[in-house]
C-alpha cells in the first residue's frame, strides 16, 4: 500500500533536466517532496524467495513485477528493487554510529513525505516490526533534520525510511 501511494505522488515534480546544449543531466536541489527521479534499480540477496514476496509484497505493499524461481521484482516507491535467491550473501553488515545510534553500513531506503512516513511508522508498528533504528527524529535543530526509522527484512538486509520536514534540506551540510 505505502509504496503504490508513493508511485502515483512521484508524477508531480522534477529534480533534474536535461542540457540542450550539452546534452548531460543537471542536478537541482529538491524543492518540493519527494519529486520523481529516473528509477533506481538495485538488486539483494535472500535467503527464501517465499518470505521476500510476504515481506516487501504484503507488509511493505510493493507490487511484484517479472519472477523467476530464483528472483522477484518489486514496484518500491516507482524505483525497481530485485530480490535474489542467494542465501550464502545474506545477513547483517557492519553498522557506524550515526547520531548515537548503530546504523547498518549496507541499506537501502526511500525518503518520503512527512505524514507518509508518520503513517509508515504506525502500520510498522502495529505489524510488530522489529526495528533496528526506532522511528525518532535525527539531528534534531541541526540542519539535515530528519525522521528515520531502520528495520531488517527475513534475510537481514537493512531498510531505512525516512522524512524531512523540508525536502530542501536534504543534502544540508
Amino acid at each position: 500500500m505505502l509504496a503504490r501511494e508513493l508511485a502515483l505522488y512521484m508524477k508531480t515534480a522534477t529534480y533534474h533536466d536535461q542540457s540542450p546544449t550539452h546534452g548531460t543531466m543537471t542536478m537541482h536541489a529538491p524543492t518540493t517532496n519527494p519529486a520523481p527521479l529516473s528509477p533506481f534499480h538495485v538488486a539483494f540477496p535472500v535467503h527464501d524467495i517465499a518470505q521476500a514476496r510476504k515481506f516487501y509484497g504484503e507488509l511493505l505493499g510493493c507490487p511484484e513485477g517479472r519472477s523467476a524461481d530464483d528472483w522477484v521484482d518489486f514496484n518500491f516507491y516507482g524505483h525497481q528493487i530485485v530480490a535474489h535467491l542467494a542465501p550464502d550473501e545474506t545477513g547483517i553488515a557492519q553498522r557506524n554510529a550515526v547520531d548515537g545510534h548503530g546504523v547498518p553500513v549496507r541499506h537501502f531506503g526511500i525518503v518520503l513525505p512527512m505524514a507518509d512516513w508518520e503513517a509508515a511508522a504506525a502500520r510498522l508498528k502495529a505489524a510488530g516490526t522489529e526495528f533496528v533504528i526506532e522511528p525518532y527524529i535525527r539531528f534534531k535543530g541541526e540542519p539535515g533534520e530528519q525522521a528515520t526509522m531502520f528495520f531488517l527484512d527475513p534475510s537481514g538486509n537493512a531498510l531505512e525510511i525516512k522524512a524531512f520536514a523540508d525536502i530542501a534540506m536534504l543534502f544540508a551540510k
